[in-house]
């Protein structure tokens, strides 16, 4: 086995998930952190088992929502993902759909739209390698094919391949992984893949009028530069932080996105904004605002998954649907006016 200068072997160098670490991972910082979030691990695994006390269904609840917020078990997360977002209800109410989407007729261009990102998908995960055995590039392309051929509106779109990447890492199980897709792209996330990306681009608008509102400096600063949201923080929304935020710390906020819903999304951005507000002004001109907004996704804040965490539910304040709602009815409005 390959080995480090500092000895550390290969398996260490991969994480539980498959993804290689990079050149420049700080290794102690990263254990310091790890050995504390053990005991929270350990800890909120004993409280799991008590919940679910061997049954495979739980009832949405403020307990149950205050435990998601705390953080699901990976032991547990495939399951309580399924059910706290409908996805087990649809798939038990559709037997059979899952495979017959893959048996079915299928749209060349599609087909060729998907296989063309297979490489592209997760290149630093040992498991998406056409040499990994089994090999999940074959499960990821099943899994996009079949929800191409179910959402025909929507077909494919870029960003998609990750997502279902990840829900296939999670669940270990393709047909759960597309009824997952499904509750993201059908329900959680209004139209944001569609060819028009309205949804997308709605909730980008919205962002920024509730930064205008929270952290109206940096608002202020990016007027002034004329950098539009759309530039620093479109894939924050169409990746759901895949490769913007460490792994641990992005299935943390989907727990609460399959829970709460698409407004744990503005929590998140809205806290890296606000935690980095006197960093962010620093910034004198157009790049060296993007590249501020790079450097806000990285560090030990954002690697504390745990902390991170109890920061979004407090550090913007209050945050409701209606108000969400609301403004994505006036920038929507925007947007089709525009054109």
């Amino acid at each position: 086995m390959e080995r480090r200068e500092d000895g550390r072997d290969w398996a260490y160098r991969v994480d539980p998930y498959g993804f290689e670490r990079p050149e420049d991972f700080d290794y102690a910082s990263y254990e310091a952190f790890f050995s504390r979030y053990l005991v929270v691990l350990t800890r909120r695994a004993i409280k799991w088992s008590k919940l679910l006390k061997g049954n495979n269904s739980i009832r949405k609840s403020l307990k149950v929502k205050r435990y998601i917020r705390k953080g699901i078990p990976n032991e547990h997360r495939a399951l309580i993902w399924m059910i706290v977002s409908g996805a087990q209800t649809n798939m038990e109410q559709n037997p059979g759909y899952y495979h017959r989407l893959l048996e079915g007729e299928k749209n060349d261009k599609l087909v060729e739209a998907i296989k063309t990102d297979m490489n592209r998908t997760f290149p630093d995960n040992v498991k998406f390698r056409k040499t990994a055995d089994p090999c999940l590039q074959h499960t990821l392309y099943n899994v996009l094919v079949a929800y191409g051929h179910h959402n025909k509106a929507v077909g494919y779109c870029q960003g998609m391949n990750f997502i279902a990447g990840y829900l296939i890492l999670i669940t270990k199980n393709e047909e759960e992984s597309f009824w997952l897709l499904d509750a993201l792209i059908g329900r959680i996330l209004p139209d944001y893949y569609s060819p028009a990306m309205l949804g997308l681009k709605t909730d980008q608008e919205v962002l920024g009028e509730l930064v205008k509102m929270k952290v109206p400096a940096v608002a202020e600063l990016m007027e002034r530069h004329g950098v539009m949201w759309t530039l620093v923080v479109s894939r924050w929304f169409i990746c759901l932080f895949i490769d913007i935020l460490p792994v641990e710390t992005v299935l943390r906020i989907w727990d609460c996105l399959f829970y709460e819903g698409s407004k744990i999304i503005f929590r998140v951005a809205l806290t890296l904004i606000k935690q980095h507000q006197a960093f962010i002004l620093e910034a004198t001109n157009f790049p060296d605002i993007c590249d501020k907004f790079k450097q806000i996704t990285k560090g030990t804040f954002v690697t504390e998954c745990h902390s991170f965490m109890q920061k979004i539910f407090t550090e913007p304040g209050s945050l409701s649907m209606a108000t969400i709602n609301k403004l994505r009815e006036t920038c929507r409005e925007k947007l089709l006016s525009q054109g």
